[in-house]
This record gives structure tokens, sequence and C-alpha cells, in this order.
């Protein structure tokens, strides 16, 4: 399961696509509707948050306005946007860590992206994440395909 930290602007198609039915599988697994990935470093940041299906609707909200802007057609059904914008923390580290993961991913199945994104300095996480200084965490250290 990968759930990125990093903005999905710089991910290509496959991945976004995967990003997005990463995310609804989360989201079945938090509202308990599956057995598998209960336990699952990745979901920790949303079960720690104050409202856990508020904080994985949010994530999928943010997907899916990055999937209208690409002219994809997600299934808006398949959250509930929360009321009041809800935020997580990320640190540098862990942004750091996800953007080389995915260039070694694109250098492989997406050439002129990696070409693109290798020259990136400032790497724009998630809408919902602000960053805070700091190293990789504990979950976030888990390599994830």
């Amino acid at each position: 399961m990968r759930i990125w930290s990093i903005h999905p602007k710089y991910l290509d198609s496959k991945g976004f696509v995967a990003l997005w039915r990463e995310t609804l599988l989360a989201k079945n697994v938090l509202e308990g509707k599956t057995v598998g990935y209960r336990n699952h470093p990745q979901l920790d940041r949303f079960k720690n948050s104050h409202n856990t299906l508020d904080a994985i609707n949010q994530y999928l909200s943010n997907i899916y306005d990055e999937s209208v802007e690409r002219h994809f057609t997600f299934n808006s059904t398949k959250f509930k946007k929360p009321i009041v914008p809800l935020f997580l923390t990320v640190s540098e580290g862990q942004l750091i860590f996800e953007f080389e993961h995915l260039l070694c991913k694109l250098k492989e199945r997406e050439i002129n992206l990696y070409k693109t994104l290798k020259e990136t300095t400032s790497i724009i996480p998630h809408p919902m994440f602000k960053i805070v200084q700091g190293k990789i965490e504990k979950w976030e250290r888990v390599k994830q395909d």
C-alpha cells in the first residue's frame, strides 16, 4: 500500500490511478469493511488523527480534485468530503524519501516525467499535509510498491 505524502501532481498516470485505488482500499480498512491491511503502518497517520474517517476522506477529496485537473473520471461518491478541512503533518525527510522513491519508479516507466522531475528542488506535499522538520518516522520507513 502506497499512500503518498508528496503532491499527487508528481505521479504518472499509473501511479496516480494506483494511489486512488489504494486509498479507497485504505478507507475500507479504516471503516472495518475488510480484514486485510488492518495493521499497515501507513494507516497510522490516519488512525492517529482526531477523526480517522474525516482524515482519509480529506485525503481522497484532494486526490479527486487532482483527478479533475487531469481529466480523469474518478467517482466522487466513493468518499465524503469533510465540512472542515483537515490537516496532518509530514516530515521533510519523508517527502525527500518518497520523492526519491518516485524518481526511481519513473526512471523505469516514464522517462520523460523523470527527466522533468529530477530537477525539482522544492517538493510540494499532498494538499492535506503540512511540512515539519524531521527525519523519516518509523511507519514511514516501510518500503512498499
